[in-house]
């Protein structure tokens, strides 16, 4: 599966090392060129891209008319949005999904059809859960017996 990664922080950098030792073809791209350098596996076997996602020629570059999955995962919910529009309704990437800080716009992004991981609200249930002393598996209120 070729997958396009945008944003090399410690989420991307995990994600893209992951998917990259599962024999998945990985494109990174990140603004920052350090990050590229120190936050991947030294055996990372992808592609790097410096640059700015929201520009469609960094997008060329990262061959995103032949990507499968986009993923954006900046610090920046605007600019995941953005990037995430873009490879949707521009270059039809056919799974594209946003990492969101601010659980508020998750409406949102379902109403432009761009999947997104509410990092807030799955951080706070998980929390909640292992306090509560419910288990790991339970998901959507159904409970593990």
């Amino acid at each position: 599966m070729k997958v396009i990664i945008v944003g090399v922080g410690r989420v991307g950098s995990c994600l893209a090392n992951l998917l990259d030792r599962e024999g998945h073809q990985v494109t990174v791209v990140d603004r920052d060129a350090l990050a590229l350098q120190r936050r991947l596996a030294p055996d990372f076997s992808g592609t790097k891209l410096v640059g700015n996602a929201m520009d469609q020629d960094v997008l060329e570059r990262a061959e995103i008319r032949r990507a499968d999955v986009l993923l954006t995962i900046t610090e920046g919910d605007n600019r995941n949005i953005m990037i995430a529009q873009i490879a949707k309704v521009v270059f039809g990437v056919p799974k594209v999904m946003a990492r969101i800080v601010d659980p508020l716009r998750a409406q949102a992004y379902r109403e432009l059809g761009i999947d997104s991981i509410d990092q807030t609200t799955l951080v706070s249930e998980h929390m909640r859960r292992v306090v509560l002393g419910e288990t790991a598996c339970e998901f959507a209120g159904q409970r593990e017996e």
